[in-house]
Parts: C-alpha cells; sequence; structure tokens
C-alpha cells in the first residue's frame, strides 16, 4: 500500500489540488480570480521550457536509435501495426466523444474571450493574414525562414521537424557526433529536472488556475471535466476487455486469446501502480515473452511502442480536442474538419517520445498550435490529462502487449504459437 500511493502520491496531490480549486471557485465565484496570477506563473513557466524540452526529447531520441536485431521486415511490421491500432484508437475516442457535450457551448464565448485575452496580455495574439494556399499554409506549418523562429513556442511543427533531421544528423556522423549527442543527453536530463522543478508547483499552480476559471465561469466546466473522466473510464475498459482480445484472437486465434489473458495481468498492474509506460517495460517484455512472443520481437516492440504507439494517450488526445471543441463552439459540420481531429491526434502521440512529464506538455502544445486554440487553454488540457493518466498508462502498456502478439503473427505466420509451443516441449 506503500509503495502504491508513493507512485500515485503526485497524481493524488493535484487532483485533490484541482478539487479544493473548484470548490473555492464555486464558493467564492468572481472573488476568486485573485489567485489567478499563481495560475498565470504555471503557465508561463510550462510555456518557457516548451522550446528547449522539444528539440532536447526529440533530438536524442532520434539519435541514439540502432539498427534492429533482425531484418527489416520486424520494422516494417511494426509500423504497420502501430498505425493499424492507433487509427483504431482514434476513431474509437472520436466515436465515444462525437455526440456527448463534454462542456456546455454557451459557456465558450465568455471563456474563449478570456483566454484569448490572457494570451494577448502575453504577446502571443495571432496576427491577421491574407488567405493563402494550402501549400503555402503547409510549408509555413513544418519550416521558417529562420533560425530564431524556432526558438518560439508559436512554430512548434518546423521545431519538431528540425529536431528529427538534427537527431537523424547527429547519427549519420558516427563517432564524429558522438560528444554532440551526449552533451545533449547532458542537457536533456537538465531540462527534465527543471520540468519536475516547475511540476513541484503544479498543484497551487493548477489549484488557483481551476479556481479563477470555476469562478469566473461557474461550475459547467468543473462538470465537464467530471463527465470527461465517466466517458473516458467507460471507453477504457471496454477498449482493454472488448478490442484487445480482439487483437489477441487475430493474432492467434483463441490460443492467443488465452496466453494473453493467462499472461497480461502483470503488466497491467504495473503501468496502473506506477503510471509510466518506461517504468512497464521490463514486465512488460517478460509478459509478451511468456505469450510465446519470440525474444527480438519483444524486445523491439515493447520499447518502440512505450514511444511511438499509445492507444490511451491517443484517445485521451482525442477527448482533449473534443473537450476544446465543445468549449469554443468549433464547428465539426464537414468531414475535413473530423479528418482533422482524428489526424491532429494522431500526430499529437506519433511524433511524441515517452517522456515522464514533458511529453504530455508537448503533445497538448501540438494540439492546441494545430487546432489554433490560445496557448492559456494548456491548463485546461493538464488537467484532463491528470484525472485521465491511470487509465491511459494502462491502456499504452497493455497495447504494446498485443501489438507484440500481432507483430509476431505477421513475421513468423499463423501458427507462431503452436511452434512455441512445439519448442517448449521439446526442451
Amino acid at each position: 500500500m506503500k509503495k502504491f500511493l508513493s507512485n500515485y502520491k503526485s497524481t493524488i496531490i493535484l487532483l485533490v489540488a484541482i478539487i479544493v480549486g473548484a470548490i473555492l471557485g464555486i464558493v467564492f465565484q468572481g472573488k476568486a480570480t485573485i489567485l489567478s496570477p499563481f495560475g498565470d506563473l504555471f503557465l508561463n513557466l510550462l510555456l518557457v521550457i516548451i522550446v528547449p524540452l522539444i528539440f532536447l526529447t526529440i533530438t536524442t531520441t532520434i539519435a541514439k536509435m540502432k539498427q534492429p536485431k533482425r531484418l527489416g521486415k520486424i520494422m516494417i511490421t511494426i509500423i504497420g501495426v502501430f498505425l493499424f491500432t492507433s487509427i483504431i484508437a482514434v476513431i474509437i475516442g472520436f466515436a465515444s466523444t462525437y455526440f456527448v457535450k463534454l462542456v456546455n457551448p454557451e459557456d465558450g464565448e465568455s471563456i474563449r474571450a478570456s483566454l484569448e485575452e490572457i494570451t494577448e496580455n502575453k504577446g502571443d495574439a495571432e496576427e491577421k493574414t491574407e488567405e493563402i494556399s494550402i501549400a503555402d499554409r503547409t510549408v509555413n506549418l513544418l519550416t521558417v525562414n529562420d533560425f530564431s523562429k524556432l526558438l518560439s513556442k508559436d512554430n512548434i511543427i518546423a521545431l519538431l521537424v528540425f529536431s528529427i533531421l538534427f537527431g537523424i544528423a547527429i547519427n549519420m556522423a558516427g563517432e564524429k557526433g558522438k560528444p554532440v549527442y551526449d552533451f545533449l543527453v547532458s542537457a536533456n536530463e537538465i531540462v527534465g529536472n527543471i520540468v519536475k522543478i516547475i511540476m513541484y508547483f503544479a498543484p497551487i499552480g493548477l489549484g488557483c488556475y481551476f479556481a479563477a476559471l470555476v469562478g469566473s465561469f461557474g461550475a459547467s466546466i468543473a462538470v465537464g471535466y467530471l463527465k470527461t473522466f465517466i466517458i473516458y473510464m467507460v471507453v477504457a475498459i471496454a477498449f482493454y476487455f472488448i478490442v484487445y482480445s480482439l487483437y489477441a484472437f487475430l493474432a492467434a486465434g483463441k490460443n492467443g486469446v488465452k496466453a494473453f489473458w493467462k499472461n497480461v495481468i502483470p503488466s497491467t498492474l504495473t503501468a496502473l501502480a506506477t503510471c509510466s509506460s518506461a517504468a512497464s517495460i521490463p514486465i512488460n517484455v517478460e509478459c509478451s515473452k511468456k505469450m510465446g512472443v519470440p525474444d527480438d520481437i519483444a524486445e523491439t516492440t515493447i520499447p518502440l511502442g512505450t514511444s511511438f504507439h499509445k492507444d490511451g494517450s491517443i484517445i485521451g488526445s482525442v477527448f482533449k480536442i473534443m473537450f476544446l471543441v465543445c468549449l469554443f463552439g468549433t464547428s465539426l459540420a464537414t468531414t475535413g474538419d473530423v479528418l482533422g481531429v482524428l489526424g491532429v491526434a494522431l500526430l499529437a502521440n506519433l511524433l511524441i517520445t515517452a517522456v515522464p512529464i514533458g511529453g504530455g506538455t508537448i503533445s497538448e502544445m501540438l494540439i492546441i498550435t494545430m487546432m489554433g486554440y490560445p496557448v492559456a487553454a494548456l491548463p485546461i488540457l493538464t488537467i484532463i490529462a491528470t484525472i485521465i493518466d491511470p487509465a491511459a498508462t494502462m491502456l499504452n502498456v497493455v497495447g504494446d502487449t498485443v501489438s507484440s502478439m500481432m507483430v509476431t503473427r505477421v513475421v513468423d505466420g499463423k501458427d507462431w504459437m503452436i511452434k512455441d509451443e512445439e519448442q517448449k516441449a521439446k526442451a
């Protein structure tokens, strides 16, 4: 119990701070806005660290990638399985929120005005520009015409592209690039510690931010968070039992389903107890091997999945986007609007590595940037991330486990589990 409470301590503290903030907002109403400077302080600290956090985490992750143990078939199959399961996750996430109003749209106008006012005061207001073509918009999204512009949080996507190229260049340099890589790894560790220091202030910052938010706009937004939590939990439980059973069946039929449920509990409990995909890697690899997954596939799929395959986080990203869509009354009337939500949810996770705190913040900034919402909405998404974190981590971890089974099905054929049992019997 002590270990469980220790692992959940930060999440519990944040939840308590948010609840206390909501109560203060409901009780004191407009007077609770006196606490908003503390919330703004937390927001400013997060925004300042965004640029170095993105550059260092993405660059070092790309730079350290090595050749997989087996031929390219394993790598190609892993990518294919990850894309397939991620698309399924994002569709289910969207379907579960499309017909539900997480927040009353009537409250969106005043809240948006307030958030945009905060953004303008910070000098982040978007300038009105003339209409440009889709091609030009794409170029402006992916690149900038001056290096200094990469240092702005307004150009997150361009910074991501540059970070990926920089990481690839370090990898290509081999031994000559090692000094730069070592320096960036050290810097990344330091920036990670800065994020941890900032997060010590998170309970106060988020609590005050939420108190001011509820005090200004009433309890409806708090109800929105409660609805988001309940619906996400229902979706997560259904996804865990139904979808993963289906994936296991696709991987090895009835025997696959039996092997999956016989061995998946340890990784599930580890994910729930630690709220960390990275911390679950050792036990997850062991569980996959017990299911009959070959060593090389398990030891490749699980670590890569920890960084690039996150069913729970993808579903969570859809919930975050739909929360803001409801809050700001954004139109989803056309197929393009719907595809935009699905695409942003996928990109916000597939491009982000599994850093314990920073990765989620980068993902949320991507959502805000690509959807065109004010950066002052970042704490709103941080609160959602906090309340769904345990269930999301569970889906992230178990999704990697069942994905390793599906990869084995493609690489070693449909009878892979039978072959494994025969080998064990001979041994």
